[in-house]
């Protein structure tokens, strides 16, 4: 090795270089983590397996070749080429802001609910109750619509995405959630049978009769009708929850975040809803039964008493040797 090279002096400079520069580095490197860490965020919460995400990649195709035609006419010298495609990039990016928008007011939506700071600590047992309330006149109807074979759309609204401009285009109701007005609301000859229903987060029907989005996925099988693409088509531009009812087959399903699931039947519903709400119901017999075994636990003797009972009981049955025995009976 050279004599300047393993110099003190040398070391000592690139030493000093390094540290210097290993303090630029590091906040690069803080910075780049923070932005991919909030890129895979946004990714991961709002894009990911939804409609946006198809649109994403078209986005970054057009993009890329953008760039790419700009980079050669401005090594080729193509002035109005050059300014042409430099224009094109930048209308793309503004553009963003108008393709991604459902997603954008999703995630602000978000960032805006209580629940994400811890404002509604307290508020947890009755949101459980809520859920529990939904969920068992939700399925008890359903049940019923899918015997009869009634068609049924019900959107179950999130605390993320609470409205939206397709209630503007139904009847408003405003009322109380129960069994017999959604089997009301969806019999046959009434005028709000064919359009969907909306529940919001307060177990109230806001509107029936609505139009929901129809999905634009090319890939969707031609056997899903009219409720099954509004269905999905709500659910890749929201948060929300779609129960379908088959009018032809009463087959039960539920969309969510763009993709359908057919349920086997009502109880099925059920269990995928308690799970989505974080909730567990008893069903009547279950609850009866829990109740009546407390109250016996509760006036239950102690077993020594209980042993002295169980005694005294069984010796008051035995027969009494002093008694006579019943005689022979003559015919």
């Amino acid at each position: 090795m050279p004599e300047n090279l393993a110099s003190p002096s040398f070391l000592q400079t690139w030493l000093e270089i390094f540290q210097a520069n290993g303090v630029l580095i590091g906040k690069m490197a803080l910075q780049v983590g923070i932005l991919i860490g909030r890129i895979y965020f946004i990714y991961n919460r709002f894009i990911r397996q939804s409609h946006a995400e198809r649109l994403l990649k078209g986005v970054f195709i057009t993009l890329m070749t953008f760039v790419g035609f700009w980079l050669m006419a401005r090594l080729f010298g193509f002035g109005i080429l050059e300014a042409v495609f430099g224009a094109s990039i930048q209308t793309l990016f503004i553009g963003l802001i108008v393709i991604f928008q459902p997603e954008l007011r999703r995630m602000l939506l978000f960032l805006g609910q209580s629940e994400l700071f811890g404002l509604s600590f307290f508020s947890a047992s009755s949101k459980g109750q809520k859920a529990e309330f939904l969920i068992r006149e939700m399925c008890e109807a359903v049940h019923f619509l899918s015997k009869s074979k009634r068609g049924a759309l019900i959107v179950l609204e999130s605390h993320n995405n609470p409205g939206g401009e397709y209630l503007e285009a139904g009847t408003q109701v405003d009322a109380q959630l129960s069994t017999e007005l959604l089997l009301t609301i969806f019999h046959p000859n009434t005028p709000l049978h064919d359009g969907a229903i909306v529940v919001n987060t307060d177990n109230r029907i806001t509107a029936a009769g609505v139009l929901l989005p129809l999905t634009e996925d090319p890939e969707l099988s031609w056997q899903y009708g009219t409720r099954h693409r509004a269905a999905i088509g709500l659910t890749e531009i929201s948060n929300s929850r779609c129960i379908v009812v088959s009018e032809e087959t009463g087959n039960i399903s539920l969309a969510f975040e763009g993709t359908l699931e057919k349920m086997d039947n009502a109880e099925d519903l059920q269990h995928t809803l308690e799970k989505a709400f974080h909730v567990t119901l008893k069903s009547e017999a279950r609850r009866k039964e829990s109740v009546s075994d407390r109250m016996a636990g509760f006036f239950a003797l102690p077993e020594r008493l209980q042993k002295i009972f169980e005694r005294s009981k069984s010796e008051s049955k035995k027969p009494d040797e002093k008694t006579e025995k019943p005689g022979r009976k003559i015919s």
